[in-house]
């Protein structure tokens, strides 16, 4: 454990609840002068509090050990600020509508931003009805491959995995799909709004 991140991570989780160190002591029966031990780094909770304190501070335990306090802004559910997270050893993709904590393989996985697409990470669609097709040039090869696509309205999100010496291309449901995402497995994820290819 971290104790200096997961000091910070207490004390900010505290401040931001408006609690004293010494409210937050009293809920756990310990010190005030412990709790200021822990968010200065010069001392850390006995492993047998983590689930009390998260649970002190509205968190989660993962929350406290990773010393990164997690902001939900997305309390409204729109679909359109969702997170992707994809593990860089076997390629596991996650989906989420705010942000989160996941670790796949012992890697913690950081939310990916995603860029506008360039001259090596192209999209094309087009519609027939309700139907978009989405489809790349992309290379599709076991060392350099899109992992996956993405269609992503206000209400849903469409993915779609792709697999190497696979077609770069997917089928979604039009109605409402407003960004398409690619995930590149070497240079990560890019992301354009749909009118701006058909």
């Amino acid at each position: 454990m971290d104790r200096y991140l997961t000091g910070a991570t207490i004390r900010e989780l505290r401040e931001s609840q408006g609690m004293t160190q010494a409210q937050l002591a009293q809920r756990l029966s310990v010190s005030d002068k412990a709790v200021s031990k822990w968010e200065t780094g010069t001392g850390y909770p006995d492993i047998t509090l983590i689930e009390p304190i998260a649970l002190a501070l509205h968190t989660s335990a993962a929350e406290l050990l990773s010393g990164v306090a997690v902001r939900n802004d997305n309390m409204s559910a729109n679909m359109l600020k969702s997170h992707f997270y994809v593990c860089p050893v076997c390629g596991n993709t996650v989906h989420a509508m705010g942000e989160v904590h996941l670790s796949c393989h012992g890697i913690t996985l950081p939310p990916q931003a995603a860029e506008p697409l360039d001259a090596g990470h192209t999209l094309s669609a087009s519609c027939t009805g309700d139907e978009l097709y989405v489809w790349s040039d992309h290379a599709m090869d076991k060392q350099h491959h899109l992992v996956f696509l993405a269609a992503v309205s206000p209400d849903c999100v469409q993915v779609v995995r792709l697999y190497p010496e696979g077609p770069a291309a997917a089928h979604f449901r039009r109605s409402g799909v407003r960004d398409l995402y690619l995930y590149c497995n070497r240079d990560g994820l890019y992301m354009t709004r749909l009118r701006s290819i058909l």
